[in-house]
């Protein structure tokens, strides 16, 4: 499926530092139990749409987030989710993917 172009609202942060990585693959990384990794897609003040997706709740499964996420760098994004939107309120980390090293 081809990424949609990204829709422009007036409360989009083009100043935002993650504006630089709109349009690739990020792990946004919670206090909680769940990763979400997929392309940067809209920035705006309390969200965060990532498209072409994987939501990860590392309760469902043996590995680490860091196991899980070294896995994705080899292996590439297990999409689950064509879009979804994050609160930043939940987010504690923002990386590149490909700045991941396995």
């Amino acid at each position: 499926m081809d990424t949609p172009a990204p829709y422009r609202t007036p409360s989009e942060l083009s100043d935002d530092p993650l504006a630089l990585w709109r349009g690739r693959v990020v792990i946004l990384d919670t206090m909680g139990p769940f990763l979400y990794i997929g392309t940067l897609h809209e920035i705006h003040r309390e969200i965060l749409i990532l498209c072409e997706a994987d939501v990860h709740d590392s309760n469902d499964s043996a590995s680490t987030k860091e196991y899980y996420i070294a896995q994705t760098r080899e292996l590439g994004v297990r999409v689950n989710r064509a879009v979804v939107a994050v609160h930043r309120n939940h987010v504690v980390s923002v990386s590149l993917l490909e700045d991941v090293r396995v």
